[in-house]
């Protein structure tokens, strides 16, 4: 559910009334804020957040006259099976268990309804593309094939520099109209793709919010380094996922940004419970793409209230283990988040 989608409840005080906003279902996101009616006067409530706190920033946006003073933390966990790949379904809130900085958390729900999304495409228009755009246009329309009427949509291309192709959108096929005329040439400025990205994605309505990036690796044109960015996803509330195209070792020889191309991609999304995927076999692009939109739709969504109470804006490290089931199976989740600073 959007994070956005809260009821409005009245509360009644001793002499008084004041509107407060109940949270309508979990906020589908790494961190949910729920706004609790405090009875300090509306000037308490903080003008400025932290960057990358958008999620509390839209509730306290909406609601001026109101204070944070209850974090649930919402945490998306992709479960696979290890033999196939596909999604393992039919689990409960007793499968599972969540650590925060190592010590165990009480889930207080878990969900596997399907939220709105907010989706940034972010594709790679250098040169070395070349023959390779068309199977890249035909995977991010399979991507799109599992989009629902309440999400939105923008796409980032990106070559010598990045450039906001389509801003916010509710119709999906205004990106795969930009990107049946896009050309390949010039640079490959992959980090500065994603940090143009998820500055974009700052003003997303969506309280899930992810991003599919679609290259051949490396980067040889970015202002920004590899850290800055890792720092910025950190930070982020968004689920990176990104699709490697590379060419078999046999094929050609590779430029040393196209070698650490993999590791860069892999670096980028692990950290966000996303994944990257190395594609040698173009016929297996829309496979792929559609693999990662069928992902994003059938997480299970953990939800929990912190035990450290302290509004200190640290990082907090995040663990979730699978109990009572029989066979190892992989879990992706967002590996931490940062706690409210006020």
């Amino acid at each position: 559910m959007n994070q956005n989608n809260f009821k409005i409840a009245r509360v009644r005080h001793p002499g008084r009334s004041l509107w407060v906003a109940a949270l309508a279902g979990l906020l589908a996101s790494v961190t949910g804020w729920i706004p609790v009616a405090a009875d300090d006067p509306p000037e308490s409530v903080p003008s400025r957040l932290r960057p990358g706190k958008d999620t509390a920033k839209t509730i306290l946006d909406r609601r001026p006259n109101l204070r944070v003073d209850t974090i649930l933390v919402t945490v998306p966990v992709a479960v696979t099976k290890a033999s196939s790949g596909q999604m393992l379904t039919g689990l409960e809130k007793m499968n599972f268990k969540v650590y925060e900085d190592k010590i165990e958390q009480e889930i207080l729900s878990l969900s596997t309804e399907e939220v709105p999304l907010s989706l940034g495409v972010v594709f790679d228009a250098s040169a070395s593309m070349g023959w390779k755009l068309q199977p890249a246009r035909e995977a991010v329309a399979q991507f799109l094939k599992s989009a629902n009427p309440e999400d939105e949509f923008f796409l980032v291309q990106f070559n010598d520099r990045p450039d906001l192709a389509v801003p916010f959108t509710s119709d999906s096929a205004r990106i795969q109209s930009r990107l049946t005329f896009l050309q390949s040439k010039g640079g490959t400025s992959l980090l500065d793709g994603v940090y143009l990205t998820m500055s974009e994605m700052k003003k997303a309505h969506n309280g899930r919010k992810a991003i599919l990036i679609i290259s051949d690796g490396g980067d040889n044109s970015s202002r920004y380094t590899e850290s800055e960015v890792k720092n910025f996803v950190r930070e982020a509330d968004v689920q990176i996922y990104a699709i490697g195209i590379y060419e078999s070792p046999a094929g050609r020889s590779r430029t040393p940004e196209e070698l650490a191309g993999p590791v860069l991609l892999a670096n980028l999304t692990e950290s966000t419970g996303g994944k990257h995927f190395a594609v040698e076999n173009l016929s297996d692009l829309p496979n792929v793409a559609a693999k990662i939109g069928l992902e994003l739709r059938n997480q299970y969504l953990l939800t929990y209230r912190p035990k450290n109470t302290a509004r200190d804006g640290k990082y907090r490290k995040l663990e979730v283990k699978l109990v009572n089931v029989s066979k190892i199976v992989p879990l992706r989740y967002r590996l931490g988040y940062f706690a409210p600073a006020q």
